[in-house]
């Protein structure tokens, strides 16, 4: 049995020749109407010469615009068929084996040419043949008329044999190029939608390591800073300072672990860094947004929960939307709200919609930024993608409010 790389080989070999091909079409018909002209100046010098004198010049001016059947095939034929028609007029009116160039040229245009040309052609064909028959006859001097009939309807048949043919390779012609660019556009359409799904992939992995990074990093600077102030007078304090950062360290390592583990192949994925099997968890929902409010409650931030309504079934992902879209929002309070804040977070569930708002009485439009977030951006994102809006601002009494409406599918 052949092995696939000589299959391979095979293919590449015919698809370069017929690349060879298509890039020089003109040379090849060029060369093929020499060989030819040679065929019919022979034919006509053995067979005709006693009938005409000039009937091998006839012979060679027939061929040759043959030379142009396939890169012009409408000027081929014209010139084929009026040369044709020039030397039975003027009494050469059969000169074999030259006069098959009026078949070739008349397959070549119904291949080759447009659908106007090759109808025409064969009906000129057609007609030629009988004008051939009367000009044998009137030639020859021949008494039977049956015989002039003969030539033309055979004649005809032939070119209507021929024209047939033309146009079952000119289907499947069509057929092959049509499916060559149906190929060609399938393969573009895929390297777009690659593009785009590998775009929003990249969108989705930079929110979510946004979302796990800034949030962990600013829970672990603010017990930092608290820790560092608090070490001299309460060395308790800056212990519990201390163990928030551990275990806010470990959560984002795991969070990030998870994250990245989709960038992994499969064989790379039964392992983590340490040699172990990594840990599968889901990812967080709209349930988790309490024990969010605990860890921030444990880091020292004063916040308050506030439940609505009752808890319905989520499309996927618009639960994971809703947990960072309230742990953004408490990031950017810890971030900007200044000292001290009191927070509220209200969860509500209407028969439409879910509903998700924090409000904090911190430093509202006087908090200053260093103009590099993307919190407020990543929130609207993520929201527009399941219909919901994010609406966010200073408060009139002071602080800040983020306010985020995801629409629920019906209860059916």
């Amino acid at each position: 049995m052949r092995p696939a790389g000589a299959y391979a080989g095979a293919m590449g070999w015919w698809e370069r020749s017929d690349r060879w091909r298509e890039r020089h079409v003109w040379h090849l018909d060029a060369a093929g109407t020499a060989v030819f002209a040679l065929v019919g100046l022979a034919g006509t010098l053995v067979l005709s010469v006693a009938a005409s004198v000039d009937g091998p010049l006839w012979a060679v001016a027939v061929v040759v615009p043959l030379a142009w059947r396939r890169t012009r095939p409408v000027a081929s034929v014209v010139g084929v068929y009026t040369v044709g028609l020039l030397h039975t007029v003027l009494g050469s009116p059969l000169l074999w084996p030259a006069d098959m160039a009026v078949l070739v040229a008349l397959y070549s245009v119904t291949v080759y040419g447009p659908r106007w040309a090759h109808r025409t052609a064969v009906a000129g064909g057609i007609v030629g043949s009988f004008l051939l028959g009367v000009a044998l006859y009137l030639t020859t001097g021949a008494a039977d008329l049956g015989a002039m009939i003969i030539v033309g309807v055979f004649a005809s048949t032939a070119c209507v044999a021929v024209w047939a043919s033309g146009l079952a390779k000119r289907a499947r012609r069509e057929t092959l190029l049509a499916l060559r660019d149906r190929a060609e556009r399938l393969e573009v359409e895929r390297d777009q939608q690659a593009r785009i799904a590998t775009s929003a992939e990249r969108a989705r992995i930079a929110r979510e390591m946004h979302d796990i990074v800034a949030h962990s990093l600013s829970v672990v600077v603010a017990q930092a800073d608290g820790g560092r102030y608090a070490a001299q007078a309460d060395p308790d304090a800056a212990g519990r300072a201390l163990g928030t950062i551990a275990e806010t360290g470990r959560a984002a390592l795991a969070d990030m672990r998870r994250l990245l583990g989709v960038l992994r192949t499969a064989d790379e994925t039964g392992a983590d860094g340490d040699g172990g099997t990594a840990e599968l968890v889901p990812q967080p929902a709209a349930q988790d947004i309490e024990r969010l409010v605990d860890s921030m409650r444990a880091s020292g931030m004063t916040v308050s929960l506030v439940r609505m309504g009752t808890p319905r079934p989520l499309p996927p992902g618009a639960g994971l939307t809703a947990y960072r879209i309230c742990q953004e929002s408490l990031t950017n309070v810890l971030k900007h709200a200044g000292p001290d804040p009191s927070v509220t977070v209200l969860v509500q569930w209407s028969p439409t919609a879910l509903t998700v708002e924090v409000t904090d009485d911190g430093r509202g439009a006087a908090a200053t930024g260093d103009g590099a977030g993307q919190g407020l951006t990543g929130m609207r994102e993520r929201a527009a993608m399941f219909g919901g809006t994010v609406t966010a601002g200073p408060r009139a009494g002071g602080g800040f409010r983020v306010r985020a409406r995801l629409p629920l599918p019906s209860s059916a």
